[in-house]
């Protein structure tokens, strides 16, 4: 069941869709944008905040036109400036957008010109080539759409960033080093540079002479993963990865864009957005009589500043702002004041303390984990392996799990000096908020990860009930993976987040940050209001085997998006530091 807040942010962005296929304003378009992903990332339910105008306009990204409009609906369930604006375009149209590379004047085109009203009629007249005779709309357009079509309905239109990346840091290795051209810089940017749980396009930036454009287009095109070329140019290729293995990441659209050197700070700055980012930079341009593009930012004819980030901000009067920040919430004021936070890096993190070994699901032993560890450079790891409740992933049972803190600390032995090693658990949080085993046999674990892995459909009320008894268990460290979701598969749980983080923080106990990418929970919005709250991070991998511990730069780019520094995350600690937190969670 969707949550009120869930409820209002989609309210928003339907009005969003529909104003962008009818042609109103962009600003009007964005400012709406911004007030469904303020909702949606609102930790507080805003049920509970009632009608209050004064406490609604409180909330960063609400003003009072849209306060009105939720108050509105808190009284009545619906919105009647949604409802007129809706009213004037067919219900299925705006699901439209969804498709990769089919943007609002195509789908007023679509629907104006063509007569598709919905995704169904799309896919029926995209049987032939009747729509070729629309304007802009010649075979290769088709045949692009047809593509996206079939991938969006496979993938929901977005991938895992675990899938993502991959993939293109693949691509930016193979046009660093083209051979006889001169490529000065090549990066991924868009959502993926700022490291958002899902992507939909890859965005690639090449720096390089103009004269070598159509040589890096042909070699790009001719790559072995690159299965339909889309578009071809000197300055703009774009192509859809290879299909046949069914990997959810093959048959992206991955495009790359060539500019000169002297801008590619700026284009780097653009095609990394976000939009309202974006917005917000090019109107504190023109404040400043300036003018702030792709190419760079000029006054007048003269380009200013543009071959670097760092460059454009500077001339702006503001810090450089790291990618994962670069959301339109309040970093470009925090830029301006030079506040803004000295977010964490992965060479900050030396602990990992949730992951399975062939004790319960994982797929090594005690000791080729904890070598892995040391190959990290880890000082510690706890051992977690899952409790009796899962029987699917091999649970130990109270008896297998006393034999197992025996092996444990019999590795930890035998290592002492090049690792610590914790005898630990990752404990199921059952449906009324008990743990998986009795406290006298929690208290025998170095550390306790207590985390839902069944009932994941209860409604928030019960979810919130059910984890702040977890919360309570004087045995619990961290809370691992708390909504229990799978990013494009399972919802999870929608507990009141704000009253666990509460809770947590009056504890003194962790949440965790599962970096695993089909996780990633707490996600970044989460992970914001619980250092709001005064909340410790933990970042671990839950890794059950070699390549998953790979999977920390997710974990570490969702903290770096919620604004975390190494001093809120307890794997950043140091061994003494963090063995004393440890038991100061369990005194």
């Amino acid at each position: 069941m969707a949550t009120t807040n869930a409820q209002l942010a989609a309210l928003f962005a339907r009005m969003a869709d529909v104003m962008q296929i009818i042609g109103v304003d962009g600003f009007r378009v964005n400012a709406y944008r911004k007030v469904s992903r303020v909702l949606e990332d609102l930790s507080e339910d805003i049920a509970k905040i009632g009608p209050d105008m004064k406490r609604l306009t409180e909330i960063d990204g609400i003003g009072k036109g849209s306060a009105e409009r939720i108050i509105e609906f808190l009284k009545t369930g619906r919105m009647k400036d949604h409802d007129d604006l809706v009213s004037q375009i067919p219900p299925g149209l705006p699901a439209l957008l969804d498709i990769s590379g089919l943007g609002p004047k195509t789908a007023a085109l679509l629907w104006k010109e063509g007569g598709i009203e919905s995704v169904e009629q799309l896919k029926e007249k995209l049987k032939d080539d009747s729509l070729a005779a629309l304007p802009g709309l010649g075979e290769k357009k088709l045949e692009s759409l047809r593509k996206s079509l079939t991938f969006t309905q496979s993938t929901g239109g977005r991938v895992r960033i675990g899938q993502a990346m991959p993939v293109a840091r693949w691509f930016v290795e193979k046009l660093r080093t083209i051979p006889g051209h001169k490529v000065k810089e090549v990066a991924f940017a868009g959502s993926l540079r700022r490291g958002r749980e899902t992507i939909g396009d890859i965005d690639l930036l090449v720096a390089a002479p103009e004269a070598d454009g159509g040589a890096i287009s042909d070699y790009f095109v001719k790559l072995e993963p690159v299965g339909q070329v889309i578009v071809k140019g000197p300055t703009k290729t774009s192509v859809r990865t290879k299909s046949a293995s069914g990997d959810e990441a093959e048959g992206m659209q991955v495009d790359v864009r060539i500019v000169p050197l002297e801008c590619y700070g700026a284009a780097l700055m653009y095609f990394t957005g976000s939009k309202e980012h974006n917005v917000s930079l090019r109107q504190r341009a023109i404040d400043r009589g300036l003018k702030l593009s792709e190419w760079g930012l000029f006054k007048g004819e003269q380009r200013i500043a543009g071959r670097t980030e760092e460059e454009v901000y500077r001339a702006l009067g503001l810090d450089f702002i790291p990618p994962e920040l670069r959301e339109d919430r309040d970093e470009i004021a925090q830029a301006e004041r030079h506040t803004l936070p000295d977010l964490l890096n992965i060479e900050d993190i030396h602990a990992e303390l949730h992951a399975h070994t062939t004790a319960s699901d994982g797929r090594w032993s005690i000791r080729e984990l904890a070598e892995a560890a040391v190959a990290r450079g880890f000082h510690t790891l706890a051992v977690t392996d899952h409790s009796k409740s899962q029987p699917i992933a091999n649970g130990l049972t109270v008896e297998r799990l006393e034999q197992h803190i025996k092996d444990v600390h019999e590795v930890a032995a035998s290592m002492k000096g090049k690792i610590r090693i914790l005898a630990g658990s990752e404990v199921d949080i059952l449906a009324d908020g008990t743990l998986d085993y009795p406290n006298s046999v929690l208290r025998e674990l170095d550390l306790v990860v207590a985390s839902p892995h069944a009932a994941l459909s209860q409604d928030p009320e019960k979810a919130t009930k059910r984890l702040l008894r977890a919360i309570n268990n004087p045995s619990v460290t961290i809370i691992g993976h708390a909504t229990g979701r799978l990013i494009n598969r399972r919802e999870g749980l929608h507990p009141e987040m704000k009253a666990l983080f509460a809770a947590a923080a009056e504890r003194g106990i962790a949440f965790e940050i599962n970096a695993n990418s089909y996780r990633l929970d707490l996600r970044d919005a989460h992970a914001r209001a619980a250092l709001e709250a005064g909340v410790k991070l933990a970042i671990n991998t839950d890794a059950h085997g070699p390549p998953d511990l790979n999977e920390l730069i997710y974990g570490v780019m969702t903290a770096r998006r919620a604004g975390a520094t190494k001093h809120n995350v307890i794997n950043c600690l140091s061994r003494d530091a963090l063995t004393k937190w440890i038991a100061s969670t369990r005194a």
